[in-house]
């Protein structure tokens, strides 16, 4: 089969990609190389199954010669919560770049889209775990942290408009924590690439808000299952799917986690650090996912848990670092 992807060379499309060149299908992807790196892409530098294209989402042309022939578009590029960048690039890069990745693969052909959402677009909702048909409840628009949740909610929305008037096949799966190997190791990457990066140089672990705010964190081997299962399943077509792992921590307790993992002689030293610092920012207070519905539709529920996990993040971390002069 042959695979567009946007976002290649980030955390989750590089390992997507090796994933999908080892299976036999063919990838042609485009990054700008803004977050994502060539060295993610290193083990396919000599594949024939293969090719980068560097350009922006925001660029039509570019997008309609990475999709041409394309049977798949995998739709990763992505603006995140803008906690430490600009809303309105955020804004831009998911709601105008999503726009042009659909337009590009409806002019290409492309029979179907699979669009990396987010667990953000349940916003506030207290009732927990979220299903796949859980009100989102996002706050006041005056809070920017926001705008990455209804940007996200924008595509899926576009998404399922060009599913209904172009045929376009539409999968939407949204996301909850992803780490492993090839992370970001900025803020980027989420928090626990920021905690093993502060253990790791014996800094203090820094963490937002009270610390008591809950997450769930996927191991990006479950997360690569489902990408897979949602490109190669028929009656995935049309649906939102969760994709995370339904185990919930403290991020004051996984920072305590990582730190005994790497200094375990040690007493975690975790400094909390106010939301005021980031302006007026509002959290989610919990965020765990009821993984049932992709079971059903996908054979699939993520099951890596963190102790088996996080190791592997860490050792992979430590050698990036070493190799960029960090450590």
């Amino acid at each position: 089969m042959k695979i567009a992807i946007t976002g290649v060379a980030g955390f989750v499309g590089s390992n997507l990609t090796q994933r999908l060149v080892h299976r036999g299908d063919t990838v042609r992807g485009i990054d700008d190389l803004s977050h994502g790196s060539l060295e993610n892409l290193g083990p396919l530098r000599n594949s024939t199954s293969f090719q980068l294209d560097q350009g922006t989402i925001l660029d039509p042309s570019a997008l309609r010669t990475t999709f041409e022939g394309a049977e798949v578009v995998v739709h990763l590029a992505a603006g995140k919560i803008p906690r430490h960048g600009d809303a309105l690039d955020t804004l831009l890069i998911n709601g105008e770049g999503g726009l042009n990745v659909l337009r590009a693969a409806r002019d290409c052909g492309v029979r179907r889209m699979v669009l990396a959402s987010t667990s953000d677009c349940y916003g506030r909702n207290p009732q927990i775990p979220f299903n796949e048909e859980s009100a989102s409840v996002i706050g006041s628009p005056k809070v920017r942290r926001w705008s990455y949740a209804v940007s996200k909610m924008f595509e899926e929305q576009a998404l399922f408009a060009f599913r209904e008037r172009y045929g376009l096949e539409g999968v939407a799966l949204r996301l909850f924590g992803g780490y492993g190997p090839k992370q970001n190791i900025t803020w980027w990457g989420g928090p626990q690439s920021v905690f093993i990066g502060a253990a790791l140089r014996g800094e203090p672990l820094e963490v937002h808000g009270t610390g008591q705010q809950t997450r769930s964190f996927t191991f990006i081997d479950d997360m690569v299952e489902g990408f897979v299962r949602a490109v190669d399943t028929p009656k995935a077509d049309g649906e939102v799917l969760n994709i995370g792992i339904d185990r919930e921590i403290t991020i004051e307790n996984l920072a305590r986690m990582i730190s005994s993992m790497i200094r375990p002689d040690e007493e975690p030293n975790v400094r909390l650090i106010p939301y005021e610092t980031f302006g007026r920012y509002e959290d989610v207070e919990r965020r765990i996912p009821d993984g049932a519905k992709s079971e059903s539709i996908l054979g699939f529920r993520a099951r890596v848990n963190l102790e088996e996990g996080l190791p592997r993040a860490i050792d992979w971390q430590r050698g990036a670092m070493k190799r960029l002069g960090l450590l």
